[in-house]
């Protein structure tokens, strides 16, 4: 579908110029524009690179020379990521689908509000609900009693196990699982991981009497606030009595692992491959980056901002930037970085003496 350059501005709430009238049926980097294509140059690393394209119109920084830069239109924009998403909205293709698949397998007593899609060989149980204007793509298996609100996605291989409540406007991308068991198993006698902890790794380590581990198992759910967007093969726990809850308007990536009993807060980002063990408290807003752990039992506050790979194996106050392992505060991890860093330099001035 073909826009033009001032509907694209209006849309984003940003200035046009030029020939406004221009239609464009795409997005591309500047270098590889085609004449129909609006292109993203929207910091001055991306101006040169428009000469190597075919674009007429761009989206461009503010205050950059649009006619220099041989364009026949363009658009300011002040914030470029935000501009971004406004306009991936605008251009994405619709969902595919209409109406139910006769290859789906919906339980007689399942509730299916107006105007749902769902796909082929997609499995609905007994007593569920799945609100209004819901999308169900292929192969979405959606257990006994769960519902499911108004407004949302369900990508291919997604598993919604029994107890799960889903909001409204929830997207989960491909094999997110939610409701499995919780991880959580004792041992008859106190368990080597419990005598470490207790004597934090003194005491020597032998193998007990008995060595099975006795399942626990997870009676509690889940349940997902609006607005949350859940990645590719994520999984979401269910909580052992009380439900696993994660927050409205929290996003969660790619391959991230939520454990059973963890509260998650409202807006927060938890990035590819982050780990939540289990009864963590996430307050409202916290930033988990990538590849970041948060140990079992521990409260994060709220606002605080976890960079990528680090652990954190105690509470950490509202506010803070932490970074490395164990977690401690940003300032605190870069004096130690470049301390170590300037070992070897300290050591070799002392075998010279």
């Amino acid at each position: 579908m073909a826009h033009s350059v001032k509907d694209i501005a209006a849309a984003l709430g940003a200035q046009a110029f030029g020939a406004v009238d221009l239609l464009v049926v795409g997005a591309s980097e500047p270098a590889t524009a085609s004449p129909s294509d609006l292109a993203l140059a929207m910091t001055p690393n991306y101006g040169d690179a428009l000469a190597l394209g075919q674009a007429r119109a761009a989206v461009v920084w503010p205050g950059a020379d649009w006619q220099a830069l041989g364009l026949e239109a363009a658009i300011y924009a002040p914030r470029a990521r935000l501009a971004m998403a406004g306009l991936t909205q605008m251009l994405d293709q619709p969902l595919a689908g209409n109406g139910i698949s006769a290859h789906a397998v919906i339980a007689p007593g399942a509730k299916i509000g107006a105007n749902v899609v769902i796909g082929a060989f997609a499995v609905i149980g007994e007593n569920a609900e799945i609100g209004d204007n819901t999308w169900i793509a292929d192969h979405v298996s959606i257990a006994e009693g769960v519902h499911v609100g108004a407004r949302c996605q369900l990508h291919a291989g997604v598993r919604l196990q029994r107890g799960a409540k889903i909001g409204d406007r929830v997207i989960m991308q491909p094999n997110v699982v939610v409701g499995g068991d919780g991880f959580s198993f004792v041992s008859k006698e106190p368990s080597n991981v419990e005598l470490a902890r207790e004597t934090l790794g003194v005491a020597p380590l032998t193998p007990p009497q008995d060595t099975t581990w006795h399942r626990i198992h997870s009676l509690g759910g889940v349940e997902i606030g609006d607005d949350v967007e859940i990645g590719a093969g994520s999984t979401v726990d269910a909580g052992t009595i009380r439900a696993t809850k994660v927050g409205r308007g929290t996003k969660i990536d790619n391959l991230v692992q939520v454990g059973h009993n963890v509260i998650v807060g409202e807006d927060c980002l938890l990035c590819a491959q982050a780990g939540v063990a289990g009864s963590t408290v996430l307050g409202d807003r916290v930033v988990v980056g990538g590849k970041a752990g948060v140990a079992d039992n521990v409260t994060v506050g709220a606002d605080v901002v976890l960079g990528g790979g680090s652990v954190v194996l105690s509470n950490v106050p509202a506010g803070r930037v932490m970074m490395g392992y164990p977690a401690t505060k940003m300032q605190t991890h870069l004096e130690s970085y470049k301390a170590l860093r300037r070992l070897p330099r300290i050591l070799n001035s002392f075998t010279k003496r």
